[in-house]
């Protein structure tokens, strides 16, 4: 998604949860549309989907399943903007956009290590997001200072800093933003 438009709604930081909400409703919405969708995983302003492995949408042109699924996310994400954010004035230019791209993966476990590495990232970013953001937030930093603070720190690092000077219990966050969420399609066996 476009900085400018994150900048211009006032998305809180590290984690605004009605933007989160509004991706995963996106999600849904594109979920109904595209039923050969088995699985989407969302973290941050990123949505991964995974297509049934016999699925023959538009005869499985990279091209064609990329830019349906973006446009679709990006028209529902419009859509149910004023349902998650009815406080916010409406939307004008910037407006939100998402790209994507397209990997086929060999296996099920190639699949399977790809969607446990967005997971492990969305907890690697999120612990540095959250650090960051109360350093300058609690901690009176500018951003440039909190980033410095945190250059070279491991996880151990951040999750010390956030117990010891502001009291924060990682563990205690909700798993919406350590974790990300998952958008499922239940298949019944032919």
């Amino acid at each position: 998604m476009v900085g400018g438009f994150i900048t211009k709604y006032d998305f809180e930081k590290p984690n605004d949860r009605r933007a989160l909400e509004l991706m995963n409703a996106a999600a849904v919405g594109v979920f109904k549309e595209l039923p050969d969708l088995v699985l989407g995983y969302g973290i941050s302003d990123e949505y991964s989907f995974i297509f049934h492995k016999d699925c023959n949408l538009f005869e499985r042109r990279a091209a064609k399943l990329i830019t349906t699924v973006a446009t679709t996310f990006t028209s529902h994400y419009i859509h149910l903007w004023p349902t998650y954010f009815a406080d916010k004035p409406p939307l004008t230019p910037p407006m939100p956009s998402f790209d994507g791209r397209a990997v086929m993966y060999p296996s099920a476990q190639n699949l399977r290590d790809y969607m446990s590495w967005r997971q492990v990232d969305c907890h690697i970013n999120n612990l540095y997001n959250t650090t960051f953001w109360t350093l300058i937030q609690r901690g009176g930093m500018e951003a440039a200072t909190a980033e410095q603070r945190l250059s070279g720190t491991v996880s151990a690092d951040k999750n010390e800093i956030l117990f010891k000077e502001f009291g924060i219990n990682y563990n205690n966050e909700d798993d919406l933003f350590k974790k990300g969420s998952v958008v499922f399609r239940n298949r019944k066996p032919h």
